[in-house]
């Protein structure tokens, strides 16, 4: 019979999500891409059989075991725990990354949810953001005790240019997004939708750093959450006039979230400043340099 690309990768990740350790996919995918790269083949069902049996051995034997290679062959993403997988499928109900204007329509080229780690998560008394990642990108999740309200799932890439470059951490630090994510829900008979707004910080650090402080250039100051190189904070975000001076339907000045530069520093086991950036600019997620 014949099976095009998409049935095959469909098949491909079907056994791998069931066989065990989910990082092999990625290798699966690779290791086919030299062969199949845009065109489709015609397999027979034994064909589909061998390649079930590679999937197989990639699996439980040489891929097998914490962690997995990046591209650039030099990093490794932790294992998800049983909690930290279900909080990343309930992140991307549709199986992985969506577009930033249609949470209906998935980007199968940027991952599935196999290939995501929970890296780091940031919680307080309002809920927590985690950063969510690939060895190609990453999203960030706010969960909500009402899922119909969740934000997108939008994937920005490790450098913000394809096919991502996770490993490239220049001078011990690097920010990878100062963005901002809101929590929404609905409340009483009418439903009513509230948001609540969050300015989110996170990236990457070297094996040196162990505290990284986020100066928000309003007063406040917060100490990252720092997990196997990765980090994330947040603080709730506050509203600002328009400075273009726009109003709202009502003709009220219209609020907009308040997001000044702010200043990311990394310290070492002494203290130590190790690596400072300053004026970091925010900016929305998915964006490319």
């Amino acid at each position: 019979m014949t099976v095009d690309e998409q049935r095959i990768a469909r098949e491909l990740r079907l056994m791998a999500e069931e066989a065990g350790p989910v990082d092999a996919l990625a290798y699966v995918r690779r290791a086919r891409a030299g062969l199949i790269r845009r065109r489709r083949l015609s397999w027979s069902l034994a064909g589909l059989v061998a390649a079930a049996s590679v999937v197989a051995v990639l699996v439980t034997g040489a891929f097998g075991g914490p962690g997995g290679h990046t591209a650039a062959g030099v990093a490794t993403l932790p294992d998800n725990t049983p909690e930290q997988l279900r909080a990343v499928r309930e992140c991307m109900p549709k199986g992985g990354p969506v577009h930033s204007m249609d949470g209906e329509r998935r980007i199968s080229e940027h991952g599935a949810v196999q290939d995501f780690r929970l890296l780091a998560e940031y919680r307080d008394k309002g809920g927590s953001t985690a950063l969510i990642g690939s060895e190609s990108g990453f999203v960030l999740c706010t969960p909500t005790t009402q899922p119909e309200f969740a934000e997108l799932a939008v994937f920005t890439y490790w450098g913000f240019k394809a096919p991502g470059n996770l490993p490239d951490i220049s001078g011990d630090l690097r920010v990878d997004a100062y963005t901002s994510h809101t929590h929404r829900y609905a409340v009483g008979p009418e439903r009513l939708q509230r948001n609540e707004n969050y300015r989110v910080v996170a990236g990457r650090v070297t094996a040196e750093v162990r505290r990284v402080e986020i100066d928000w250039a309003d007063g406040r100051r917060t100490d990252a959450r720092v997990t196997n190189g990765f980090f994330i904070a947040r603080v709730p975000g506050k509203s600002a006039p328009d400075p273009l001076g726009r109003e709202d339907a009502l003709g009220e000045p219209l609020m907009i979230l308040d997001s000044p530069p702010v200043t990311v520093t990394a310290y070492g086991t002494r203290g130590e400043v190790l690596r400072q950036e300053k004026d970091v600019a925010y900016g929305p997620l998915g964006r490319q340099e």
